[in-house]
């Protein structure tokens, strides 16, 4: 024993679902959260109403103490913080913590990330490993310092990755596990039992990382093979999604279809590459060296995400279209 209650008392910060889902095992393990840090209101939708973060939304529900600091070394924020008494910060996709934050509760700050550490630090694990075509992944729970995402480990949850399975399914499937996950942590650390280990050193050759989603990153690269095609789009479903942009070859007109689901066929073929193949029914394929990568799900500017039936429902290919490379 440390001297501390195995139920201490911590501040949350975190902004999405998946942190609101975390901080709700907290609260329904009976762990004491004195308030909750999450992002400011943002102005969403064509309205530009502000919108508050699921975070900020469970708080409410839940009547904890909220901060919405736009700045983490404002001093008045921090002198508040520090007025709280926590033992523990718990942070959850939540932007960097600054020294005079990190280093104020007595037990620490622990961060829950979507990978197994050392691999996939940065801020879209989740995109980055099923773009990288891994078959497994996990969860850690590691102490923060000043380096992103290097700090000492916790605990760790292998989960392997589903043939065919987009970063959508993946996510909430994390966001299910990471609930035990984090659970776990803060009693281990509260009561003792849990030892921080220092990171694997990896050669940085063989360090994958994992930086933001950029817009460049979702454009179609049809020069790569099937299968990296295939795990850029589950990489990416179903947000931001990928998308490439067709062209009719007679009359020039151009299409961006942004697409969230499709499945290989590996076959010979005599077709020109890249031509687009369908019956205006019930099937669109492209044509790929590689064979043909078969559209399942996809989106049209001003439309909703639908089936390729329901798409070519609306929306015939007269004439001979291919990708605009």
């Amino acid at each position: 024993m440390n001297g501390f209650s195995t139920k201490p008392s911590v501040v949350f910060f975190g902004t999405p679902e998946f942190a609101a889902a975390q901080l709700e095992a907290l609260l329904e393990a009976g762990i004491r959260v004195k308030a909750v840090v999450t992002a400011p209101d943002k102005p969403a939708g064509r309205g530009k109403k502000l919108q508050q973060s699921a975070v900020k939304s469970l708080a409410l529900d839940k009547g904890l103490q909220i901060f919405q600091p736009r700045k983490l070394k404002d001093e008045t924020f921090l002198k508040s913080l520090d007025e709280l008494n926590a033992d523990l910060f718990v942070v959850v996709a939540f932007r960097m913590l600054p020294v005079e934050v990190w280093k104020m509760p007595p037990l620490g700050t622990f961060n829950l990330h979507a990978s197994l550490l050392p691999q996939y630090r940065g801020a879209a694990p989740i995109n980055r490993a099923i773009i990288n075509g891994e078959t497994e992944t996990g969860l850690t729970t590691f102490l923060l310092n000043d380096k992103i995402d290097e700090g000492s480990i916790l605990l760790q949850h292998r989960m392997a990755i589903a043939a065919g399975e987009n970063a959508g399914s993946l996510h909430d499937r994390m966001m299910e596990a990471g609930k035990a996950l984090v659970v776990k942590t803060v009693f281990g650390i509260a009561d003792g039992s849990l030892r921080a280990v220092p990171q694997a050193v990896i050669n940085e050759s063989q360090l994958k990382l994992a930086p933001k989603i950029f817009k460049a990153d979702c454009v179609i690269d049809w020069t790569k093979s099937l299968d990296e095609i295939n795990n850029q789009i589950r990489g990416l479903s179903p947000y931001p999604a990928a998308f490439t942009t067709i062209i009719n070859k007679e009359s020039g007109q151009q299409v961006l279809i942004k697409v969230y689901q499709a499945e290989i066929l590996k076959e010979t073929h005599a077709s020109e590459n890249y031509l687009l193949h369908t019956d205006n029914k019930s099937y669109l394929k492209v044509s790929h060296p590689d064979g043909f990568l078969i559209l399942k799900e996809i989106q049209s500017p001003g439309k909703r995400a639908m089936t390729i039936r329901d798409f070519l429902n609306g929306f015939k290919l007269e004439g001979c279209w291919k990708i605009a490379l």
